[in-house]
C-alpha cells in the first residue's frame, strides 16, 4: 500500500503539464464529483444542508448576508464549477490552480481585502499498512464565509460540525476568521494521535528487533524513517504557517484572536519536537538492529569456536595413533625404538577415549570458568 501511495503522489507530479498557461486548472482523472454542504449560523439560527449543485449553493449563501457560512466542496471533478467558483468569489487563478494540484507544502497567503488564502493537510496513519495518508485541504476566507475545498469525501473535521451543530463553544459569536482557525486548529489536533500511533509502532519494532531481528525488520524500520521525513515536511511549513499568520495585521487577524493562533502555533512547536524524536528513535533502531545482528553473530562464532576447541586436539590425537607406526619389525621381530609403544597395550583404547573425554572435560571447565557459557 505505502509503494502504490508513493507511485500516485509521484503521478501526480508527473502529470503537470509543462509550458500550460499560469493559472489553467488540470482537473486528475480520479478526482470525485463534487459534493456540495453548507452550513449557516448566526447567534440565533442555525442551517445545515447537503446541496445538489453549486448554484443552489451560491444562491443560499447570497439569499443570507446577515449569516456566516462554511461552504464546503469536496470532490474537483467539475472543471466549469471550479472555474465558476472562481469568478463568483474573485479568487485568483493561481491559487485555484493550487488548489486541484493538491501536493502543495503548507501556507498562507493574504490577497483582497484581507482575505486569506491557507493550505493544510490533514493525516491519516493506516495501521494495517504503516503508512502515512495526508489530504490537502484548501480553505479562503470571506467577510461572511469560509470556502473549503478538498479532494476527497471524507476528512477529520466532524467534532467541529459538531460543536457548530449543538452550538457547543463561541463560534457561532465569533467572526468567521475564528472559525478558520478552528478548522486550522482541529487538523493540527489530529496529527497528535497520528504521532502516537507512530510512537507504539516503533515500540513494536524495537521489540521485533530485541527477538527476532531480519530483513523484514530492517525493511519496515526504513520505511518508517520515510514516513517520518514526510510527516517533518509537513509538519515544518505548518509551523512557518502559523507564525506568518501572527505576524499578520489587525485587519486580517484581530487582535483578540491572536491567543487562539499563539495557542495553534504552540501546538506546531510540539508536533515538530515530537517529530524530531521519534526521527532520532527510528535512527537508533537501524543502530540497535546492526547491534543485534552483529550480537548473534558473535554468539554463532562463540559456539563455532567452542566446538573447534574442543575437536581440534581429539583430531590431533586420532590423527597421530592413525599413523599407525608398528613397533616390532614383521622381517626380523626386532623392536623398533621410538614407534607406538600403545598399539599392543592392554587397554590402550579404552585407555585413549578416556584420555580424550578427560581433555573435553578439562576445555569445558575452562570455558565456563571464562563465562563463555553466561550468554547462552
Amino acid at each position: 500500500m505505502s509503494k502504490r501511495k508513493h507511485r500516485r503522489t509521484r503521478s501526480k507530479i508527473l502529470d503537470r503539464k509543462a509550458g500550460l498557461k499560469p493559472g489553467s486548472l488540470l482537473i486528475p482523472t480520479e478526482a470525485y464529483p463534487p459534493r456540495f454542504f453548507l452550513m449557516s449560523f448566526n447567534e440565533e439560527f442555525f442551517e445545515e444542508i447537503e446541496l445538489k449543485s453549486y448554484g443552489e449553493l451560491l444562491q443560499r449563501v447570497q439569499a443570507k448576508p446577515e449569516a456566516r457560512h462554511w461552504i464546503d466542496i469536496r470532490g474537483y471533478g467539475e472543471q466549469a464549477m471550479l472555474e465558476q467558483l472562481t469568478i463568483d468569489f474573485g479568487l485568483h487563478p493561481l491559487q485555484m490552480e493550487d488548489v486541484i494540484n493538491d501536493y502543495q507544502r503548507p501556507k498562507v497567503e493574504e490577497f483582497d481585502d484581507n482575505r486569506l488564502f491557507i493550505i493544510t493537510r490533514m493525516l491519516r496513519w493506516s495501521p494495517e499498512f504503516k503508512s502515512l495518508d495526508d489530504v490537502q485541504l484548501s480553505l479562503f476566507t470571506g467577510p461572511n464565509y469560509v470556502l473549503t475545498l478538498q479532494s476527497d469525501y471524507g476528512d477529520c473535521l466532524d467534532p467541529l460540525r459538531e460543536r457548530i451543530r449543538i452550538g457547543k463553544g463561541v463560534i457561532r459569536h465569533r467572526p468567521t476568521m475564528y472559525m478558520a482557525y478552528a478548522i486550522l486548529d482541529v487538523v493540527l489536533d489530529y496529527y497528535f494521535p497520528v504521532i502516537g500511533e507512530i510512537g507504539i509502532y516503533i515500540e513494536d519494532l524495537e521489540q521485533q528487533v530485541l527477538r527476532e531481528p531480519n530483513k523484514s525488520t530492517l525493511s519496515s524500520i526504513l520505511d518508517l524513517k520515510s514516513e517520518l521525513i514526510k510527516l517533518r515536511r509537513i509538519a515544518w511549513p505548518e509551523r512557518d504557517k502559523m507564525v506568518e499568520l501572527l505576524r499578520m495585521d489587525e485587519d486580517t487577524i484581530p487582535e483578540s484572536l491572536h491567543v487562539y493562533f499563539r495557542d495553534a502555533y504552540d501546538h506546531s512547536v510540539q508536533l515538530v519536537d515530537l517529530i524530531d524524536n521519534h526521527k532520532e528513535m527510528a535512527s537508533s533502531l537501524v543502530e540497535l538492529y546492526m547491534s543485534t545482528v552483529s550480537n548473534r553473530m558473535n554468539e554463532i562464532m562463540k559456539v563455532l569456536t567452542i566446538i573447534s576447541s574442543i575437536f581440534i586436539p581429539l583430531s590431533f590425537i586420532v590423527g597421530l595413533y592413525g599413523m599407525n607406526f608398528s613397533r616390532e619389525n614383521p622381517d626380523t621381530g626386532d623392536v623398533l625404538p621410538y614407534n607406538m609403544p600403545e598399539l599392543y597395550q592392554p587397554y590402550a583404547y579404552p585407555i585413549l577415549l578416556f584420555l580424550m573425554i578427560t581433555l573435553i572435560t578439562l576445555q569445558l571447565i575452562f570455558f565456563y570458568r571464562k563465562g563463555w557459557f553466561k550468554s547462552f
